[in-house]
């Protein structure tokens, strides 16, 4: 199959391509490396390099079989200083990705986020990736367009940014700890996060993307009832748990800080559709990883 990821020099990103090529398919990254990174790039996979809204120019316009759309600003803090940015990346670059798609046949596996679940208007993130799943059913009802939505919760893993801008909580812990810094609780830490480990997203995504393609690989329907694939654990750990595994591992120091805008209080996945229809099996993986580190 020939397939399309955008945003794929990235941690996510860059994580499905190493499954995609494994499982011997034709993989393309579209990626204008503002968080990705050349040392993500992995061996078989064509690279190009560019904006996401340039994806409809001549130069990229093939027929792939599936398109995964992973590009986006995808951190809350960074999208209040960059709220027109995060708009281009995240609404713009996916009516792109849509349109694009529909153009071509492809089917398109879109990243949407678990601040879905969540007042949308806190943070110029949490709105821009609740527009994002409006563009793609727009598509979905409006132009036949075959489109799953995924959301992703914490995620974590090899590959993650370790710096406190494009990391999550545990990439700017790691980047902390290995200035030999203290690490930094926002607020009063009781703030609970469903944390996923990169190879479960990178599972569902398959077995999302995989679904409804008869080829031997998932001979699967999914229903179109479905509004999105939740890809979360089902459990979830307080900051303060969380800086106690790091105090475990690394004997570090904390300070806390004032808190912030866009901080949600509670992540958690209590939808089991993805595991019950495609067999999806996450596991709580969170202490085993920091102790590993």
């Amino acid at each position: 199959m020939k397939i399309l990821v955008t945003g794929g020099a990235g941690f996510i990103g860059s994580n499905l391509i190493k499954r995609l090529i494994k499982e011997n398919h034709e993989v393309y990254s579209l990626d204008n490396y503002s968080t990705g990174n050349l040392t993500n790039e992995v061996k078989g996979c064509i690279y190009y390099t560019n904006d996401i809204e340039s994806i409809n120019s001549p130069a990229y316009f093939d027929n792939y079989d599936l398109i995964f759309h992973l590009a986006a600003q995808s951190r809350v803090q960074p999208s209040f200083d960059h709220p027109s940015e995060t708009f281009r990346s995240n609404v713009a670059g996916t009516e792109a990705v849509c349109k694009y798609a529909s153009k071509i046949g492809a089917k398109v596996v879109y990243a949407g986020s678990s601040s879905k679940h969540h007042d949308p208007s806190t943070s110029p993130y949490a709105m821009y990736k609740y527009l994002g799943e409006g563009v793609c059913n727009l598509y979905k009802k409006s132009f036949n367009l075959n489109v799953e939505v995924c959301r992703f919760y914490n995620v974590y893993g090899p590959g993650e940014a370790l710096d406190e801008v494009n990391g999550n909580v545990i990439g700017i812990w790691r980047s902390i700890i290995n200035r030999h810094g203290k690490i930094k609780i926002v607020g009063d830490g009781e703030q609970r996060r469903d944390f996923t480990h990169v190879d479960d997203i990178v599972d569902g995504l398959w077995r999302i993307g995989m679904a409804n393609f008869k080829s031997g690989e998932c001979d699967l329907q999914t229903p179109s009832s479905i509004e999105a694939w939740e890809l979360g654990t089902g459990v979830n750990y307080s900051i303060n748990e969380l800086a106690k595994m790091f105090q475990g591992k690394f004997d570090c120091d904390i300070i806390s800080i004032k808190d912030q805008p866009g901080n949600y209080r509670k992540t958690l996945c209590n939808d089991t559709t993805t595991q019950d229809i495609l067999g999806w099996n996450p596991k709580d993986q969170l202490l085993y990883y920091i102790n590993n580190l």
